[in-house]
């Protein structure tokens, strides 16, 4: 099968929204009045970023998906996508369960394939998205101020739960299991709450690399530092439950971790392990309750983790107040 008719086959969709689509040298995109465009770029790489025996149809979800994440964080609407694979072989059962993954997300976010490019080698997925942001209401990374609070949706720590269940640091209980490898497999990008936080939020990131990493971030592009409270870190039933298998050692066939190592591990997963996709936002205190009405608007959990200070970097306490010893910050 050529490029073309792998394209034609597995890649090509109505793109109503486009003035043209795919099958051009480019395609053709009108922006709506008033709007700007947000342009991002998200590449992941078997065996960096993903196993080669992952699902394809969730490999699909998870390639689109991390870059509707980056738009939500800007408070973008999402429009159009361009995809660009470099495979090791024409596998067709692979293909239609990858598109079949891919598309399906686009079709909940109305998301367009616009264009693309196919090659042979390793297997890699670099996806461009472009959306549109009314003129000045971004979400920018320096805008935080001091006396802002600090908000995170969702949980944290299921998918680099997940990750160390695969990697075989760890054995998760069947029902922690399922939960930490959909949260690894198939993030849901907050799109309508990037939405909602337009005029609300004053930055804000997506939690890819890790919540100190990313927050961090914020904090370098605002010259302001954070104060964060580790007990309200929100986490999912399944993580509070656990009580982790470390995976035998080969010499002596018995599990190594401590209880201590344990909780050092689990921090670790909340505060470093990246992979959640969610939100963190800052927004001042007289926002509060306006942002708790889009939580429950959304049924989305949203949850004030912390505050903006003067002096910069990050502090991480306690239920004591005593500070966290924090040996890794994330990716």
């Amino acid at each position: 099968m050529s490029e073309f008719d792998l394209i034609r086959r597995h890649f090509t969709r109505a793109t109503p929204n486009a003035l043209l689509g795919v099958g051009d040298d480019a395609a053709l995109l009108q922006i709506s009045e008033g709007n700007v465009l947000a342009v991002s770029s998200d590449m992941l790489v078997s065996g960096t970023h993903f196993f080669a025996d992952t699902d394809p149809y969730l490999l699909g979800h998870k390639t689109l998906a991390v870059n509707l994440s980056d738009m939500a964080a800007m408070g973008a609407n999402p429009r159009w996508a361009t995809l660009a694979l470099s495979l090791p072989n024409q596998d067709e059962a692979w293909m239609e369960a990858f598109s079949a993954g891919f598309f399906a997300l686009a079709q909940q976010h109305g998301v367009e394939l616009v264009g693309g490019d196919t090659t042979r080698g390793s297997l890699n997925l670099c996806v461009m998205i472009m959306g549109e942001v009314p003129q000045g209401k971004a979400l920018r990374r320096d805008g935080a101020q001091v006396g802002d609070e600090v908000w995170v949706s969702g949980t944290l720590g299921d998918a680099a739960l997940g990750l160390a269940h695969l990697q075989g640091k760890i054995v998760l209980p069947e029902e922690a299991r399922i939960h930490c490898l959909a949260a690894l497999h198939k993030p849901m990008p907050r799109v309508a709450l990037g939405l909602a936080l337009r005029d609300i939020a004053t930055g804000a990131i997506d939690i890819s690399d890790g919540l100190l990493s990313d927050l961090g971030h914020i904090l370098e592009r605002s010259k302001v530092g954070a104060e964060i409270d580790f007990v309200a870190l929100p986490t999912s039933i399944a993580l509070r439950s656990l009580t982790l298998s470390p995976s035998p050692s080969p010499a002596s066939g018995r599990g190594e971790r401590d209880s201590a190592g344990e909780g050092d591990f689990i921090q670790h997963c909340i505060l470093s392990g990246g992979d959640d996709y969610e939100l963190c936002f800052t927004a001042p205190v007289a926002r509060h309750a306006e942002i708790l009405r889009i939580s429950e608007k959304l049924n989305l959990p949203l949850t004030r983790i912390g505050k903006i200070i003067a002096e910069q970097g990050i502090a991480v306490s306690d239920a004591a107040g005593n500070p966290l010893n924090i040996e890794s910050a994330g990716y």
